[in-house]
């Protein structure tokens, strides 16, 4: 499961978001769209339009000034694996309503993460989310690169997701929220202002989420915890994560009677686990920014 949230200037989120809207529309804009669109929706209404979407969501910037962000875009992105469950167990159509109800979940957790007074979720927060089933090359994919895929050419394989734009301020435009936010709690005085944004807790529990809501039985390897620790754990972290990891497999493994993975082998997991490069966290180090990089990251295609 990916969750992500972008603050970007590519994003361009500290004007309106009209060019936002229109860009999430543009699936409706496919021919065979044209008798049956899909709706914005939230947590009171399944048939929103992007006009309805756009003029709220501008006119939701109280005491905003010209270069704070005006709204958020989060990304619920399931694995190939995930789309696949839902559809073996609800169908087409019913695993999109399933996703849409998981989406409304995961703001209930955006909302309780900020750990403000009268934030508590989705109701108190002015968002829209929208679903889409495709995906599409950028110029920054390794397959447009290497000339093998056009920049714009659609992605192959289960490409359901969601993308949802939340407001900087909540829905009765007074309160000011920010989940770029890293004080997770430290400064206190910054804290009260913002909230107490922790981004990995809050994509750690859309992962946990999905397990409980839908009975997915998620490996070691497709885990958030697997991802991270793969990039940032030291030797011995990595170890009894490979212990960990060969237990799944082997009820019966005992780490003691095996040799042990050598500390380069530990430091470089593509020698350990010949199949590490198929973890769906494809971008590890998109799951916790670093606030000490600054780098510009635009919307996810």
């Amino acid at each position: 499961m990916y969750i992500n949230i972008t603050d970007s200037e590519t994003g361009n989120n500290k004007g309106s978001s009209a060019a936002l809207v229109t860009y999430l529309e543009k699936e409706n804009r496919l021919p065979e769209k044209e008798l049956q669109p899909e709706h914005w929706f939230n947590g009171r209404e399944n048939t929103i339009t992007p006009q309805q979407v756009r003029v709220t969501l501008d006119n939701n910037i109280a005491k905003l000034g010209r270069n704070d962000a005006k709204f958020y875009l989060i990304n619920i992105s399931p694995s190939q694996k995930e789309i696949a469950w839902l559809k073996q167990n609800f169908g087409e159509h019913g695993a999109a309503e399933q996703l849409k109800a998981f989406a409304l979940k995961v703001i209930d957790g955006y909302a309780e993460n900020f750990k403000r007074p009268g934030i508590d979720n989705n109701t108190n927060l002015m968002w829209y989310g929208k679903l889409e089933n495709f995906r599409y090359y950028g110029y920054n994919d390794p397959e447009v690169k290497q000339g093998q895929r056009e920049r714009g050419e659609r992605k192959d394989g289960e490409q359901m997701h969601i993308q949802i734009i939340v407001s900087r301020k909540d829905i009765t435009n007074t309160v000011k929220l920010s989940p770029m936010n890293n004080s997770r709690g430290r400064n206190a005085e910054h804290s009260a202002k913002l909230g107490q944004f922790d981004r990995r807790a809050f994509k750690q529990s859309g992962e946990i989420l999905f397990d409980q809501m839908f009975g997915f039985d998620r490996a070691l390897k497709d885990t958030m915890e697997y991802a991270l620790t793969m990039k940032n754990g030291n030797a011995q972290e990595k170890q009894e994560l490979y212990a960990r990891e060969q237990k799944e497999l082997s009820p019966d493994y005992e780490f003691t009677n095996h040799k042990e993975p050598s500390l380069l082998e530990l430091l470089n997991p593509g020698s350990l686990l010949p199949d590490a490069g198929q973890v769906q966290y494809n971008n590890p180090e998109d799951l916790v920014p670093d606030p000490k990089k600054k780098k510009k990251r635009g919307y996810r295609r």
